[in-house]
Parts: structure tokens; sequence; C-alpha cells
């Protein structure tokens, strides 16, 4: 089993119920557009280049995601690129309207996630693995691509996984709980 492999079938794990996966659908690009916009806010001059803290977190996820599986990551950086022209733009609002809008939208991101984990009945995955933030966007585009008819073989091998770790995970509650 890949390392992509394991780390998608350690946050499907949590994300069985196709609710849950849906409001993900929301919620997780939200969060992430917010943290661009947050972050693009802070930067330097580098040789006549703007260098801002959100270009810095889309060069090491990028990274980090092509480490993993570079067809996942060429998409991932792609949607990155053609959203941080907007989280400029909105970086550049006034403090107050930036950072209302900014933090707006990561709480409506967070709203959606927590609704997803009532129908999952499960806590979010970074509770358990903080690993699960940075994942979080790469299972997204993953169920995006499975949805769309692609990489059928990997989403099966996830799948079978991720119910296997989630039979223990249920087995730890109710042996915990027993005692």
């Amino acid at each position: 089993m890949t390392k992509l492999e394991q780390l998608l079938s350690q946050y499907a794990a949590y994300h069985l119920d196709h609710k849950n996966i849906l409001t993900h659908f929301v919620g997780i690009p939200l969060i992430v557009f917010a943290i661009l916009c947050l972050t693009a806010r802070a930067g330097l001059m580098l040789s006549g280049i703007e260098l801002t803290l959100a270009l810095v977190i889309i060069i090491v996820t990028s990274i980090y995601y092509f480490s993993l599986d570079r067809i996942f990551a060429l998409i991932m950086l792609i949607v990155l690129i053609a959203a941080y022209p907007l989280a400029l733009k909105i970086a550049d609002f006034e403090l107050a309207a930036w950072l209302s809008l900014s933090i707006g939208i990561f709480v409506v991101g967070w709203v959606f996630q927590f609704v997803g984990h009532f129908y999952e009945k499960k806590k979010p995955a970074f509770m358990d693995d903080v690993i699960g933030l940075a994942i979080g966007p790469l299972f997204v585009l993953a169920e995006m691509v499975f949805m769309l008819g692609f990489r059928k073989d990997l989403e099966q091998r996830m799948l079978d996984h991720a119910r296997v770790l989630r039979a223990e995970m249920d087995n730890k509650h109710i042996s915990a709980t027993s005692h």
C-alpha cells in the first residue's frame, strides 16, 4: 500500500457517509480559501516579486502532495494557483473587511465540516491525527476524481482499507465504553 493510499484510507475511515463527504466538498475548499486569504496579506518583496505566506503555503503543500501523487498534486496546484489571485484581492481590502470576510469564510467552512460529522457520527480525522488537516483537501480532490470515473482502482483500495480501519475504530470505542 502506498503512502497516498494509507493517508486517504485513514482519512476516509472518518468519512464513509455520503452526506459527510458532500459537506466536505463545500467546507474544505472554503477553509483552504480562507487560509489563503488570511495569509496572503503577510509577505515581503524579494527581487521585485512579492512572496506572501499564502504562496509559501501553496509551495510547501504542493511539494508534500507531489511526494504522494503527481496527478493529484498537479491538479491541486492548478486549483490553488487559480484561487491565489482572488485571495490577494481580498487581502488588499481594508483591514476590517479583509478580516471579516476571511474569518467569515473560515467559520462557514467549519460549520459545513461539523454538520457533515454530525451525519457521520464521528469526530473529524484531524482530532486523532493532525496530518488530516493536510490530507482533507487531497481527499476532497480524490473523491471528485473518483466521482468523475477516474482512478477507480485507487478508490476501491482506499475504501476497502478505510472500512477495516473504521471497524477497528468502532471496536475500540465499544471496548472502551464497556469497561
